[in-house]
């Protein structure tokens, strides 16, 4: 099998890279070794981020939050679930963290408004009874698997071959250039470019050409409860913390999430007392969470790139991501890694991945998908 490009990892940022070096008319293979979305995608609490999140501390983050939002209410609105969202301070709070947060969310283009927390509590009758400030910002929820999916039927319509449940289990590297991969099932795929999407996995697979991936691996769990608790996504407005965000999506309320180093990727196991602590979590923002039904727990591995990303505070590191050509950061040309960022950015990550492979290939040629709706249901 011969493609200008091999795209290696099926979540968010795979796809996207596949639908976008496709649409700019590269021949396009990306392979995953489960079935699309298998992998931190599927189990992150479901966010779509205004940036307010990060404003103070990571306007960087922040500001991509912005402009990427809001391309994905335009091109993809049947899998955005436009609630709105609340950043409320509770008793305990640090009551000078909302005079730094509402001047940082002007600064860096995130509307917001200060509210009545009677008004508030009125419209949210499940929230807590003490909210002492509110502030009105336009977050959502977004359903990162049907996402994954049209980005890959888009791919596939402009010609990209989408390969599911084929692990790769090697590259081939030749006079110093990775020149394609090997995939379980034998089959080899020759391609002038691998682009590495593999997210917590990408520095297993950028170590199979003999290369690194700079970046922290970090655990985060989650609990659900299938009732619809809120009607916006509800924020604690403090620094971002544990057990901080609390999610309506589909018919569920999810409560995320903890921020825990591991060594393995596939470390993704949620411990009882993690569980426990995101379950207290939820019922401080609203009394009864945890009762309200039958909690369902779970973990992601997600990869950290910024700065101080081999320190434990994950909570410190920048929640940007990163676009590594190897053969400038380890001698190994034709391999592209993209790692970092979330899923609110992934169009925006697999943009400059898709803009490195055409400077790769000396070939450059305009990006569309920020144009170009996707796929509805």
């Amino acid at each position: 099998m011969k493609t200008d490009v091999l795209v290696v990892g099926g979540g968010a940022t795979g796809a996207g890279v596949a639908r976008d070096a496709a649409m700019r008319g590269f021949s396009t293979v990306l392979v995953e070794r489960g079935v699309l979305a298998s992998g931190t995608t599927a189990k992150f609490h479901g966010q779509l981020h205004s940036g307010a999140r990060y404003v103070v501390r990571d306007p960087t983050s922040a500001r991509e939050c912005v402009s990427e939002s809001a391309i994905l209410r335009r091109i993809a609105p049947g899998y955005v679930d436009d609630t709105g969202g609340v950043f409320v301070l509770l008793p305990g709070d640090d009551s000078s963290y909302p005079d730094r947060f509402l001047p940082a969310c002007r600064a860096v283009g995130v509307a917001v408004e200060e509210l009545d927390p009677a008004l508030v509590m009125r419209q949210e009758p499940g929230l807590a009874r003490d909210v002492v400030r509110a502030f009105a910002v336009p977050d959502g929820a977004l359903d990162a698997v049907g996402l994954v999916r049209a980005c890959a039927a888009s791919a596939a319509a402009s010609g990209a071959r989408i390969l599911t449940e084929r692990p790769l289990t090697g590259l081939h590297v030749d006079a110093g250039r990775v020149v394609g991969g090997r995939l379980e099932d034998g089959t080899s795929v020759e391609a002038e470019v691998v682009v590495n999407a593999a997210g917590a996995w990408a520095g297993r697979v950028a170590a199979m050409a003999g290369c690194r991936v700079p970046a922290r691996l970090s655990k985060g769990v989650m609990v659900a409860v299938p009732v619809r608790l809120v009607h916006v996504v509800v924020s604690r407005c403090r620094l971002p913390a544990h057990g901080d965000i609390l999610v309506p999506l589909g018919a569920s309320t999810i409560m995320g999430t903890t921020d825990t180093p591991v060594g393995d990727p596939d470390d993704a196991v949620a411990d009882g007392a993690a569980v426990r602590a995101m379950a207290a979590a939820g019922d401080e923002l609203v009394p009864g969470f945890s009762s309200a039904g039958p909690v369902r727990a779970w973990a992601a591995v997600r990869p950290l790139v910024g700065v101080g990303a081999s320190e434990p505070g994950g909570r410190q590191v920048s929640r940007s991501h990163r676009v590594i050509d190897h053969g400038e950061h380890d001698g190994v040309a034709g391999l592209i890694t993209v790692t970092g960022g979330k899923a609110t950015t992934f169009r925006l990550m697999a943009e400059e991945a898709v803009d490195a492979v055409c400077a790769a290939l000396g070939s450059p040629r305009p990006c569309r998908t920020a144009l170009e709706e996707l796929p509805g249901r």
